[in-house]
């Protein structure tokens, strides 16, 4: 029996989603008991700092060098907030903050997650497993989706083409056909650009449009759409991968200029919502998936949600705590699978998804208050991920 508590904050950059997890292996099969899961936002002034110095802007190495001390706190304090929720976790897996994805002529060649794990392991005395993603990107990988992994160990079990789908800042689908990962890649913006012309445009206060109803008030710009649409990543074989590097503010308004749009903010809104449905919509239809398991924070938006169902029938749109991963807490229950992988000598990322050249065990690990003991590593992996909350 292991207890592992994974963190992650996403392309949304509002937060750190937590999930503490006891994971017992029998056999082929991981059983799970999901602990304790919830997001703790970032305090207004470090995500304002976060924000101004994302790509595009310009920022400085000193400015870097805060950041990831600042956020790393901010982990280690939700570390131990969900120590205190839940208990102590035997290892800690720290996702931190994507701040940069560097990527050219489609192949990954860097990344970039600030929080140093140096204070999370101070503050909670457990060891901390980091840097998940450069390993992959080594293997000349994407480092990204590497959520497939916990995907196929829900849905491996499910006969014929099913589908995993994540809308967070960035939509990503994972295809599994016959319980084998078949491709996975970033199809798009989901959140990215609706939560920035919200910031913008100071539409509320909470920095994202609450329950769609912007959104929902408004019509869609078939012009500005158009224009959006003409986006040259869309044509892009899979496996690929993207981010705010691209898909920020300032594609926005370079897509407003294109097409000669003033859109009121509801219209806008209306519009990048109807983005994300025709081009997720598009990869579904591409995969052949006759069930679609979403979650993410856009699964809350009505007007993304519903018109996703209805763009993508007869395929049918599910959530994933209908195979008992709550659909907040998906991201970071996959970084403490990824994690329990790691601590037992087993890859965490999928080829088929991320491009690699082959599996690899992934991340870098910081000793807690003690040396580090890991088992002995497992000599095959496990195939099937059975959860419960207590």
């Amino acid at each position: 029996m292991m207890r592992v508590l994974g963190m992650i904050s996403g392309t949304s950059h509002d937060g750190i989603d937590v999930a503490v997890v006891e994971l017992q292996h029998a056999g082929d099969e991981l059983h799970g008991t999901i602990l304790h899961h919830g997001s703790t936002p970032y305090r207004p002034e470090l995500r304002a700092r976060l924000l101004a110095a994302l790509p595009p802007a310009p920022t400085s190495l000193a400015e870097v060098c805060e950041l990831d001390t600042l956020i790393g706190h901010a982990f280690a304090d939700a570390a131990v907030a969900a120590a205190g929720a839940a208990g102590p976790a035997d290892l800690v897996v720290s996702h931190g903050q994507t701040v940069f994805h560097w990527v050219e002529a489609n192949r990954a060649l860097g990344t970039l997650q600030l929080g140093q794990p140096a204070w999370i392991a101070e503050a909670a005395g457990t060891p901390v497993l980091s840097d998940v993603r450069s390993r992959d990107i080594a293997a000349r990988g994407h480092g990204a989706p590497l959520v497939p992994l916990l995907d196929v160990l829900l849905l491996g079990g499910t006969d014929g083409v099913v589908a995993a789908l994540n809308l967070g800042g960035i939509s990503n689908l994972t295809v599994i056909d016959d319980g084998v990962v078949s491709v996975a890649f970033d199809v798009g913006p989901a959140n990215a650009l609706l939560d920035a012309v919200v910031v913008e445009r100071r539409a509320n206060p909470l920095g994202y449009d609450e329950g769609g109803r912007l959104a929902a008030s408004g019509q869609v710009d078939e012009g500005l759409l158009g224009a959006l649409l003409d986006e040259p990543y869309y044509l892009l074989p899979p496996p690929k991968s993207t981010g705010k590097e691209l898909f920020h503010l300032g594609y926005v308004r370079a897509a407003l200029a294109r097409s000669g749009s003033d859109p009121s903010t509801p219209d806008l809104l209306a519009t990048l919502a109807e983005l994300t449905v025709r081009t997720v919509a598009a990869a579904v239809r591409d995969s052949g998936a006759a069930v679609v398991m979403a979650s993410g924070g856009g699964c809350h938006n009505p007007v993304l949600h519903e018109r996703l169902a209805a763009a993508i029938a007869p395929a049918r749109l599910t959530r994933s705590d209908e195979f008992g991963a709550p659909s907040d807490a998906k991201e970071a229950l996959a970084f403490a699978v990824i994690g329990w992988c790691t601590w037992h000598g087993l890859p965490g990322n999928e080829p088929a998804a991320t491009g690699a050249s082959g599996p690899r065990v992934l991340g870098s690990l910081t000793p807690g208050h003690g040396p580090l003991v890991l088992p002995a590593p497992l000599a095959s992996p496990v195939r099937a991920l059975r959860l419960t909350t207590r």
